[in-house]
Parts: C-alpha cells; structure tokens; sequence
C-alpha cells in the first residue's frame, strides 16, 4: 500500500506534458499545473489558431493566459525532491508486449535490465540493485533481458541445464548425466559454447571472405558492362563512317549491322548485370547472416547459444565466378573489321561477307561464370566443323578427307597458284576463321606434327621465321613427334611434359586470349596453356615433319 501511495503522489506533483517531476510548474484556469517551458512551447503551436487550450481538459482560453509561477507548488515540489521522490517513469519504460518484464514489479511492469541465469529471473534497475549489494548475490551471472530463462530448466528434473550431451547434440542437467545420458559424451555447456564459438568465428571469416570477394567481383562486373559499352559504341562509330562511304549500295544493310550490334549489346549487358544482380543478393544474405552469427556469438547463456546454434540455416551455394576474367577484350571490333572488309569488296559483299558480318557480331560473348571445360564431352560442346583451305596448303601436302586430312608426300601436287600458298614449309591453314570458344581435336601418325593457331595475315612465303608456325608473334604451335612435346612462340620454344598421344585437343577462347592443348586418350590431360590477347580471328594451322615416304599425316578429327 506504501508503495502503491508513493506511486500516486509521483503522478500528482509530474507535468503531463514531459511526464518528469513539475519544473517552475504554473496553474492553468482550469486548474491544471505544467512546467512553465512545457505548457510555453504547447500554446507557441497554437498561436496561429489564437485558441490555447489546456492539454488535459481541453479548456480554452481567449486570449492567452499570462503565466505566473506557483511558488506554492514549486515549493512543495522542492520539498518533496528532498525526501526522495523521483518522477514516474516514463511511458517508454514499461514493458511493452516485446519486452522482458522485471519479474519483481507489481500492477505496471518496467522493462528488465537484466536477467540472472542463477535467479532466473529478470529485473528492473531498481530490482537488481541486491545483486550489486549482497554478496551472495553478487557471484551470480548477470546477462541480456531474456524471455526464455525456463528453457535452460531440465524438463525432467527441474534442474539447470549447465551440460551438453555430445552423443546426442542437447543441453542436459547434471542429473541427466548420470542417468539416460550416462557413458555419454558430456562435457560443460561452457565448454561447448567455446568449441562451437570457434567454429562460428571460423564461419564468419569464411563470410567476410565472400563478401569481400563478391563485392570485388560486382566492381568487375561493372567495369565489364562499361567496356562493353564502350566497344559498341565505338563499333557504331565506325559504322557510321564506312557506311557512309556505302550508302548508295549498302543502307538498308547499314541499318541491320547496327540493329544486330545493338541486340547483342543488350544481351551481354543484360547477363553481365543478371550476374552483377545475383552477387548483390548473395552479398545481402551473407551479410544477414554474418549478422545472424554476430548476434548469437554475443550471448552470454551458453544454453541459450547452444539452443540455437543448430537452427542457423546453412549457407547457400556460392555463386561460382571464378572465370570472370575482365580483360581489355576487344568485344564488337571484329564488327568493324568486317565492315572495313566490305569497302574494299564493293561487288561481293552481299553475296559473301554479308553473313560474315553477322555471324560476328552475334559472336560477341562475355566471360560470366564459364570455366574452361572440364571433361572432354565438355569441350565437345564447343566443337565446330574445320576444314584445310587449298589455297594455302603447300604443294608437297596431299589434302583429302573433304579437305580435313593433309599427308606428305613423294609427288608435288598440280595446286593452282595462289598468293595464300605456303611456298617454303610444309604447312596448311583452315579455310574457317576462329573466334569466340571453339575445340578441335587432330589426329597424327608419323614422325611428327605442328598443331598450331595463327593469324590469316601471317607470311606465306619468305624467310623460315616470317612463315613457320611457331618462328614468329603471329602463331603458336605445338610439336608433337613420338618421344616429346614442345611449344613454340615467336622462335622460343618450351619443353612441356605430358603423356604421348597420337591425338592432340586444341581448346580457344578468343576473347579471354585462352589458347590450350591437351593430349587426348581415354582421359584428357592438359600439355599447354597460353595466356594473351589475340588481336584477329585466328585460323587452325598444321605443319608436317617434311619426310617423304615416312607416311607423315595429320587430320582435323569429326567430333560427333
């Protein structure tokens, strides 16, 4: 009753406004009483209305009253300040329906401070001082306000769960480990909470890491989308320029280049922010959950940690971008190159380099998420049909095979002449020009064969290192004969090491500037990788060990 009178005299002597003990209070007409600066402020947004209004009754009062002190109340308010009165708490705290309540306040609960995990129970600022002032009570552990104290309560024996059972992953009492739990792996609630915090930081660094990791790569993402733009923008330019050298003969192919260049723009933009869109998400959930592993790391109760360590939901897949490999890649210039071609070829563009056009520009391809292939059905996947061209295989190979199969032999062949002829080496080139990713597979039997890439411009006559795959820094071969391998750029070679094989795999990703060679038998095994950037279409290449009767073949294989 004492207290409940004392409650009530703190309600009479609190302005209703600031709900704090009345400060140079004044009476209203009415009768109200209010801190002076607290009913000032109240009638100052009233003054346009000029009505002033009590805020308790809603008297109002024209004009606006004067205020004057009463000395009376504010004296009586003193008075009371130095027998101990403080003000009500304010409405903020008492717990609300979200709160823990102080187990120890009657009729209007406060908001707890603190639990104890010896009490369980929880207490409001002024409930928990004996913890702070009794020694008993001060070895207790105090924690964060909790509403789920009773479920550190051993439902069998009513006693605290300060174990954890690892035969069966749950907290259990000491009771419990001498009975239904006994020869069980047990071992303190502490101690498990320190195991298992361990493996949280470790979880949460593992986060950190793909955070940091996928922000990096959303940053390269966007410098891609940027580059990309970039180079189709600078595509159109030149559009625009030769095609108005053409305009009389080539409009509506202007219009139709320029539609193509744009799709494909949106396109590879569209999936390289599809991917950039995946990453943010990816980013978010991992920071809630680093969030989510934060929250639980900070729990005092051990019990409490335990309880909920097993539902944290596990991490998703991680979005595989380890091949973004953002590279100054030239994306629609072969575009221009091929524009650049049809002014020079007026009267056959429409019957030959028209196809060309497009076929490049829908060739155009962002690396996003796509590794170099694995296995070899992988690989397959990117096989295309390549064929030898006539005119460029020298007169001492024998083509046949539709053109896939090239043999030294004994008899010079009747080739007509033509200035794509290799005249001084034993080599041929594919009719087809190679961008984007493509495989291919060559069969030899012999002393040996040069699998090679190289540029259409590369000499065809001359000087050994102006024209032989491998002499110069416009091809890359691999030599493969009965006992080695080695790799030859620009007149350097590399020994490389790898099992024979009469079957060479050729893997190229034009724009990623990926070019590898692999020997292929039952299992694929990697010989070589060249790492660059290749500045034209390349065209497969063959070189024959020059041996006349020795039955030196080398055969583009069909992959089906």
């Amino acid at each position: 009753m004492a207290q409940q009178g004392n409650q009530l005299d703190q309600e009479r002597f609190c302005c209703s406004i600031c709900l704090d003990l009345l400060k140079d209070p004044v009476t209203l007409p009415c009768g109200h009483s209010y801190c002076m600066n607290c009913i000032k402020t109240h009638w100052d947004g009233e003054d346009e209305k000029k009505i002033h209004s009590c805020p308790q009754c809603r008297q109002t009062f024209i004009p606006r009253p004067v205020l004057v002190k009463n000395t009376m109340l504010a004296d009586l308010v003193e008075e009371l300040k130095k027998t101990g009165l403080q003000a009500a708490p304010a409405d903020h705290c008492y717990a609300g329906p979200e709160d823990v309540a102080c187990d120890f306040c009657t009729g209007r609960k406060l908001k707890a401070v603190k639990s104890c995990l010896m009490c369980l129970a929880s207490y409001c600022e002024k409930h928990l001082q004996p913890h702070y002032e009794a020694a008993p009570l001060k070895k207790h552990k105090l924690g964060e306000p909790s509403n789920k104290l009773q479920e550190n309560i051993c439902s069998h024996h009513d006693e605290v769960m300060k174990m954890f059972c690892r035969t069966d992953q749950q907290c259990i009492c000491y009771l419990c480990s001498m009975d239904e739990h006994k020869g069980h792996d047990t071992v303190s609630a502490a101690a498990e909470r320190t195991e298992r915090q361990r493996e949280l930081q470790l979880s949460r660094q593992n986060i950190q890491q793909r955070i940091q990791d996928r922000e990096k790569d959303v940053k390269l993402l966007q410098q891609e989308v940027e580059a990309i733009n970039g180079s189709a923008d600078k595509a159109v330019e030149h559009r625009d320029k030769i095609f108005t050298q053409l305009i009389h003969l080539m409009e509506k192919r202007s219009s139709d280049v320029k539609q193509q260049i744009r799709s494909q723009q949106e396109t590879e933009v569209s999936r390289v922010e599809e991917l950039q869109e995946k990453l943010e998400q990816e980013i978010t959930e991992l920071k809630r959950k680093d969030a989510e592993l934060k929250q639980l790391s900070h729990t005092q109760d051990h019990t409490q940690f335990l309880h909920n360590y097993p539902s944290l939901s596990p991490l998703s897949q991680s979005t595989d971008s380890s091949s973004i490999n953002i590279r100054p890649l030239r994306y629609f210039e072969d575009v221009t190159a091929a524009v650049s071609e049809l002014r020079d070829k007026l009267q056959d563009i429409l019957r030959e380099t028209w196809t060309n056009i497009s076929l490049t520009v829908t060739q155009v391809d962002v690396l996003l998420s796509q590794p170099e292939p694995k296995t070899r059905a992988d690989f397959s996947k990117y096989s295309q049909e390549i064929t030898l061209d006539p005119n460029t295989a020298n007169t001492w190979l024998l083509l046949s095979e539709g053109n896939r199969k090239a043999t030294v032999t004994s008899q010079e062949q009747s080739y007509s002449s033509h200035p794509d002829r290799f005249t001084s080496c034993y080599q041929v080139l594919s009719r087809e020009s190679l961008t984007g990713r493509c495989y291919w597979e060559v069969e030899w039997r012999g002393r040996g064969v040069f699998v090679a890439v190289a540029y259409k411009n590369i000499s065809r006559a001359g000087s050994f290192k102006e024209c032989v795959f491998g002499y110069n820094d416009k091809s890359w071969a691999l030599d493969c004969n009965q006992t080695s391998y080695e790799f030859w750029f620009n007149k350097m070679n590399t020994p490389v090491s790898g099992p024979q094989s009469s079957r060479v795999g050729v893997y190229l990703d034009h724009r990623a500037g990926l070019l590898s060679f692999y020997s292929v038998s039952e299992t694929m095994t990697l010989l070589h990788r060249v790492q660059t950037t290749f500045t034209q279409p390349l065209h497969a290449g063959l070189r024959l060990y020059s041996l006349f009767g020795d039955g030196v073949t080398a055969e583009l294989c069909e992959l089906k």
